[in-house]
């Protein structure tokens, strides 16, 4: 579906006019037509507050997924959501977890033990993958 009528579908939903719609924006009646009608495209800024107003994603307006308000956790950003959590949690960022001058100051046992715990954690994920019937080689 285009942005216009993504639009159009949003305006109507609400039971607004064009004219509504383009009062509400301080624009004319007939900006809102030409949208409507993938005649013109509006600005970033734009489609940013009408993403806001209808309490959409701008991915949705712009039709980039069919879901207007895709939930909230969602696998792979709950997860990440989770590590930068534990990041926090642990004091990982104060340690300058992520600064790779730091890491060239490592031991050589230290470097060990990073490599066992990620092979730990690869073998652990192969574990469940397999045991979950998912293939992990694709």
């Amino acid at each position: 579906m285009t942005f216009g009528k993504r639009l159009r579908f949003l305006r109507k939903k609400m039971n607004m006019t064009q004219k509504d719609l383009a009062d509400r924006f301080s624009l004319g009646e007939s900006t809102i037509g030409m949208y409507e009608r993938d005649e013109r495209e509006p600005s970033f800024e734009f489609v940013r507050q009408l993403a806001d107003f209808f309490n959409v994603t701008t991915d949705y307006l712009l039709g980039r997924t069919d879901h207007p308000n895709p939930p909230e956790q969602d696998d792979e950003l709950g997860t990440l959501a989770r590590i930068n959590q534990l990041i926090k949690e642990y004091g990982i960022e104060q340690m300058g977890f992520f600064d790779i001058e730091k890491w060239k100051h490592l031991t050589e046992d230290e470097i060990r033990e990073i490599i066992q715990h990620f092979e730990w954690v690869a073998h652990k994920a192969a574990q469940k993958n397999k045991s979950s019937g998912k293939d992990t080689e694709e």
